[in-house]
C-alpha cells in the first residue's frame, strides 16, 4: 500500500522484488527499498568509501529465520564472480507506479521505482546501518540539533547538471511547503532552519532532539533545476523522472512497464546490469508462469509456489530461491467512523473470532510468524508481552452480546437495532495471498453471526479511490516496516488528512503523546519505554488485526551472479549483480 520511508510503509505486493537500496527516502515510513552498495564498480572506478556513522542502527537478527540467509542458492552463483556489464533484468511486479517524485509516492511500487532514479543523503547498508549516499560525511553537535551535511564532489542529474546542496535545501522546502500534497512532511517539520553553506555543505538545524533526524535525510532529492516554479503535482518528472540514481528512466507503458537503463555516469560507478524491466502483471499465478517460460528474472513467490511449485531439477538449474522473514506485515484495518467498527469491544471480538495460526499455516504454509501489533518480532523495540488474541469464538461471541450484537431474530446473522452485522471488506487485486485471508476470515466471521462480503479493485483505484477518499469499511493490506521505531505518519492523529497514511482515522491522545516523547529523545531506554507501552494500547484497541509478519520469497534467475543475502535482504547490492558474458540473454 502507502510507502514513505523512515519507518514504515505499505506492501503492495506478495512479495515484489525492491532492487535498489534499503533507502530512507520520505520520513516517518521507511520504505526498506533496498540498498545499492558499493563494491567496485563494473567499469573499473573505485567506489566513494561509506563514512563511518555517528550512532549504530538498532541490532537486529531474527529469532526464526535470519534475515538474508538463502533457502537455496545454485552452484557458482556467488559473489566471488568478477562482475562484468550487460543483460537486462526483467522484474515482476502486481501493481504499477502512480507517480515517479518520491515526495509524493505513498505506494511500494513507485518508491521501487523512484529508488533506482534517485538518492538520499544516507540510506542503509548491508547490515541495516545507516551510511553516506550523496552525503560524503556529517557531523552531528554536541547537543544533537545540528546536522552537517559533506556533499560528494562530482554528482551529476542525469541531464548532466551538477547535483549541489541547493537541490537538497530545495527538496526540503518543497515537501514543507503547505501546497505539496505529501505524507511525509511531518519529520522535515521539525527542522528550525536549513542551509545550503556552500555547493557541497548543506546543514539542518532541529528545534529540539529528534531521534529520526539522521534517517530521515534519505528522502529521495529532487533537482531545483527543473522543478524551481512549478507546480510539483504538474510536473513532467512523475512521468519521466531525472535523478543522480543508478538507472536512467527510458520509458513508462502505464499498466504494462517501465523501463530503466544503467547511468553510465553513476557516481559509484556504473551498474552491472545494463536494463531493468519492470513489468506489471497483476496476477501471480500468470506472473509465475511467465518466470518459468523465462520472459521474467525475478519476482517474490507465493508459498504455495515456494514449497511445491519450484523443485523440479530443472526449475533449481534456472533459478534461485531464497527465504527471509519480511520486513512488514499484513492486517485487517477498520475504518473507524464506521458505526461497526466505532467500539473497541466489537474490534477485540473480531479479533478473537479469526485464527491467526490458521493463516499463517494454510495461506502462508508456515511462512510467517502471528503478528502482535506493528513491529517485526525480531527487533529491539518489539513487545513480546501484549494482549493476545488466540482463536477464541466463544469468547468473540460474549463480548458482542456486551455490545449489544445478538441474533434476535433467528436469521443467523447477529443485530442490533434492527440492522444486521454486514460490511464490505476491499483488497488489491492480483496478491492471492490476501484474497485468501480474506475468504478464512469470512469464513470465521460466519461463524459467529457476521456477514462479511469480499471485494478486490484494481490496485491504482484502490488507493485513489477508496483509500485515499476513505470510502471503505474495512480493508486487507499490508505495511513494509523500518529500522527506526517512529510510526508517527501511521498513528498520529494530525496524520489523517487526504493522502495521509493515518486512514483509518485512528485518534487516541496517549499514542500521540507516546509518539511525540519517542522521536524526542535520543536515549534508547525512554524510546523503548514509549514503544513498548504504544505496543500495549494499540493491542488493546485493535485499529486494526494485526493479522501475520510473512517471509520474503523471493526467486531470481540463476544467470544472476553477485547476490549476497544479508540482513538487508539480497538487493542491496543490486548494481554489482552481474551476468557472465556466455550467459547473457538480451543485447542493449
Amino acid at each position: 500500500m502507502h510507502t514513505p520511508v523512515p519507518a514504515t510503509t505499505p506492501d503492495v505486493g506478495p512479495t515484489t522484488p525492491r532492487p535498489g537500496k534499503a533507502s530512507l527516502s520520505p520520513p516517518a515510513v521507511l520504505l526498506l527499498l533496498l540498498l545499492l552498495l558499493l563494491f567496485a564498480a563494473c567499469d573499473g572506478r573505485a567506489p566513494h568509501d561509506a563514512p563511518e556513522t555517528p550512532a549504530a542502527a538498532p541490532p537486529t537478527g531474527n529469532e526464526q529465520s535470519a534475515p538474508g540467509k538463502p533457502a537455496a542458492v545454485a552452484a557458482g552463483n556467488t559473489v566471488a564472480a568478477a562482475p562484468v556489464s550487460g543483460d537486462t533484468i526483467v522484474v515482476g511486479s502486481i501493481g504499477d507506479a502512480s507517480t515517479l517524485i518520491p515526495l509524493l509516492a505513498t505506494d511500494a511500487s513507485s518508491h521501487q521505482i523512484a529508488g533506482l532514479v534517485y538518492n538520499g543523503l544516507v540510506r542503509y547498508d548491508k547490515n541495516l546501518k545507516l551510511e553516506g549516499e550523496l552525503a560524503e560525511s556529517w557531523e552531528i553537535s554536541a547537543d544533537g540539533l545540528t546536522i552537517t551535511f559533506h556533499l560528494r564532489p562530482g554528482v551529476r542529474w542525469h541531464d548532466g547538471k551538477p547535483f549541489t546542496a541547493a537541490d537538497v535545501l530545495f527538496t526540503y522546502q518543497t515537501i514543507i511547503d503547505p501546497k505539496t500534497p505529501t505524507a511525509y512532511a511531518g519529520d522535515f517539520e521539525q527542522v528550525e532552519t536549513a542551509t545550503a553553506v556552500d555547493p557541497l555543505t548543506f546543514r539542518v538545524t532541529y528545534r529540539r532532539p529528534f531521534a529520526p533526524a539522521l534517517a530521515s535525510w534519505g528522502l529521495g532529492i529532487l533537482p531545483e533545476h527543473l522543478l524551481t516554479g512549478i507546480d510539483i503535482t504538474d510536473s513532467p518528472l512523475a512521468r519521466h523522472p531525472v535523478g543522480t540514481g543508478p538507472y536512467r528512466f527510458v520509458e513508462w507503458k502505464t499498466g504494462t512497464e517501465i523501463v530503466l537503463t544503467a547511468n553510465d555516469d553513476y557516481f559509484e560507478g556504473r551498474p552491472c546490469i545494463d536494463r531493468y524491466r519492470y513489468r506489471v502483471i497483476p496476477d501471480t499465478a500468470t506472473m509465475f508462469l511467465e518466470l518459468k517460460a523465462g520472459n521474467l528474472d525475478w519476482m517474490g513467490l507465493t508459498p504455495i509456489q515456494y514449497d511445491r511449485q519450484t523443485t523440479a531439477a530443472r526449475f533449481t538449474r534456472a533459478f534461485n530461491k531464497y527465504r527471509y522473514l519480511a520486513f512488514s506485515y499484513t492486517y485487517l484495518g477498520y475504518n473507524l467512523s464506521h458505526p461497526l467498527f466505532a467500539d473497541r469491544t466489537v474490534r477485540q471480538a473480531l479479533s478473537y473470532a479469526i485464527n491467526k495460526r490458521e493463516l499463517v499455516d494454510g495461506v502462508l504454509l508456515g511462512h510467517g510468524r502471528v503478528a502482535t501489533g506493528p513491529y517485526k518480532p525480531d527487533t529491539w523495540f518489539y513487545n513480546p508481552d501484549v494482549r493476545r488474541y488466540p482463536h477464541d469464538p466463544d469468547k468473540a461471541r460474549a463480548l458482542l452480546a456486551a455490545a449489544g450484537w445478538e441474533d434476535r431474530d433467528g436469521d443467523g446473522l447477529l443485530d442490533r437495532g434492527g440492522t444486521p452485522f454486514s460490511f464490505t471488506l476491499l483488497t488489491n487485486q492480483g496478491n492471492t495471498l490476501r484474497a485468501q485471508t480474506a475468504e478464512i476470515i469470512q469464513r470465521r466471521l460466519a461463524e459467529i453471526g457476521i456477514e462479511m462480503k469480499i471485494r478486490i479493485i484494481e490496485w491504482s483505484a484502490f488507493i485513489n479511490e477508496f483509500i485515499d477518499k476513505r470510502k471503505f469499511e474495512a480493508v486487507i493490506l499490508g505495511w513494509t516496516t523500518g529500522q527506526d521505531p517512529d510510526l508517527y505518519d501511521i498513528w498520529h492523529s494530525g496524520k489523517t488528512g487526504t493522502k495521509e497514511l493515518n486512514f483509518i482515522g485512528y485518534a487516541n491522545p496517549e499514542v500521540d503523546d507516546l509518539l511525540e516523547r519517542g522521536r524526542h529523545t535520543f536515549n534508547r531506554d525512554e524510546r523503548l519505554t514509549c514503544y513498548r507501552r504504544l505496543q500495549e494500547i494499540l493491542a488493546e484497541e485493535q485499529p486494526y488485526t494485526f493479522l501475520y509478519v510473512p517471509e520474503s520469497l523471493p526467486v531470481v534467475a540463476a544467470r544472476f551472479h553477485g547476490i549476497d543475502p544479508a540482513p538487508a535482504g539480497i538487493s542491496h547490492n543490486f548494481i554489482r549483480w552481474h551476468v557472465p558474458p556466455a550467459m547473457q540473454l538480451y543485447t542493449r
